[in-house]
This record gives C-alpha cells, structure tokens and sequence, in this order.
C-alpha cells in the first residue's frame, strides 16, 4: 500500500500526511506542481520527526507519477466526492496506490480517467468534503484493515 498526494497546495496536510506513511509504514508520493516550494527542510518542519522515518517519492508532474506506477503494475485508486463507491465496499489490493487531489481543486478529470477505481467517503447530506489528510487516513486505515494485519512496528 502507498499513497499519493496530487498537486498539494498546504504545507501542513502534507506534513500530516508524510507522519501518517511514516506511522503506517508506507511510501508516499509527492506529485508537482505543489503550491509551496518542495523541500526535504519544509516536510520536516511540518511532518515534524517524521519525515526522516517515509519513503518520499517526488514527481515533477502527473504523466511521470503515472508512468512509473504503470511500469510497477501498481493499481492507482482516487479519493474523491464524484464516486458512488463508498471505500468501505470496495476490495484494496496490498499494492494500491491511494492518491487524493489538491485541497483547492480536487482531482482534473485526466487524473479520475488515469484511476483505475473511485472511492469516496459517504458524508452527512450538505456536507461537502473532508480535510483531504483526514480523508487519507480513514481510506488508508481501511486498506491496510484489509490487507494486512498491522503495522510493521509496534504502532
């Protein structure tokens, strides 16, 4: 299992999210553009002691994210709203690579077509989505539940 974070425009949600690959014990992926500058500097500062403890894959842009996960035959599932399928029903395989979109914009259309399935979070009516951080760890929580019995350390 890995996860993958599209164009992310807050330092701080990336941070979380490095902690929670590195609690977990899963690569994450950083897919440029981001909406502050990249640096090693910055995620420890924000990801706190954690960040020293990922594996960090950083990509220049989408098309080469998506070429070097292809080549591995990883499956690459997206987070988001525009999907009937609740993630509690769907079936993670150990190798999924779960990827969610930038906080401002989301997923583009040619990021949702590249997915080989859409999950999303069912919410309360009116709600209109989740902080994207909160939204990784429920859907990780959920595909490492499936997929393996825990954590590779002591949690």
């Amino acid at each position: 299992m890995e996860i993958a974070l599209f164009e992310p425009d807050q330092p701080q949600n990336t941070g979380t999210m490095l902690r929670l690959a590195a609690c977990m014990g899963v690569p994450a992926h950083v897919i440029e553009p981001c909406g502050f500058p990249f640096s090693h500097k910055a995620f420890r500062r924000s990801a706190m002691d954690y960040a020293d403890l990922v594996e960090l894959h950083h990509h220049m842009d989408f098309d080469s994210f998506n070429a070097a996960r292809k080549a591995l035959g990883k499956r690459l599932v997206l987070l988001t709203t525009k999907s009937p399928e609740p993630y509690t029903a769907f079936s993670f395989n150990p190798d999924d690579i779960l990827v969610v979109g930038s906080e401002s914009t989301g997923a583009p259309d040619y990021v949702h077509e590249s997915a080989d399935a859409r999950v999303t979070i069912p919410m309360a009516a009116g709600a209109r989505s989740l902080n994207v951080a909160v939204s990784m760890a429920m859907v990780l929580g959920e595909a490492l539940r499936q997929t393996r019995s825990g954590t590779e350390g002591n949690g």
